[in-house]
């Protein structure tokens, strides 16, 4: 299911006591996956946002959803009955920038409409809708 609800081999989703998420603007949209689970997503964008536990109220926000996604390394890995054979060889593939791979393909840069990965001003666009909803980290308790 995370794979085909994010669209990649696997969800990396953070645990977070969901009082402790703040919106930036709106509301994340949903989307009942299953009889016990939502997804929630920016309804302007489509990005993925969450995964919400309706039998026990618990929060997973995507990471890659995060502004600072690098603070929330993974600490644990589940559902590994769906892992893809291919995925433990990904990281000894050959690699280069998204930037690397557009000028070789001859294309200008292309000018991003999603949220960028800081918080905006009320009313912030990029030239598409933007009404969607994105979120913060959660505040650390003390």
């Amino acid at each position: 299911m995370c794979q085909k609800a994010v669209g990649g081999p696997f969800a990396v989703l953070a645990a977070v006591d969901g009082p402790a998420v703040t919106w930036t603007r709106g509301t994340p949209a949903r989307f009942r996956s299953s009889d016990s689970a939502e997804r929630w997503f920016c309804s302007a964008c489509g990005t993925p946002l969450a995964f919400a536990d309706l039998e026990d109220g618990g929060i997973e926000l995507t990471v890659g959803s995060l502004d600072a996604p690098a603070e929330a390394p993974p600490v644990s890995a589940a559902g590994m009955e769906a892992q893809l054979s291919w995925v433990d060889g990904v990281p000894g593939l050959p690699g280069r920038s998204t930037e690397a791979t557009v000028a070789s393909a001859g294309r200008r840069q292309p000018v991003s409409y999603q949220h960028p990965d800081h918080d905006t001003p009320e009313g912030w666009s990029a030239g598409a809708s933007s009404t969607g909803s994105s979120p913060k980290r959660p505040a650390s308790k003390s």
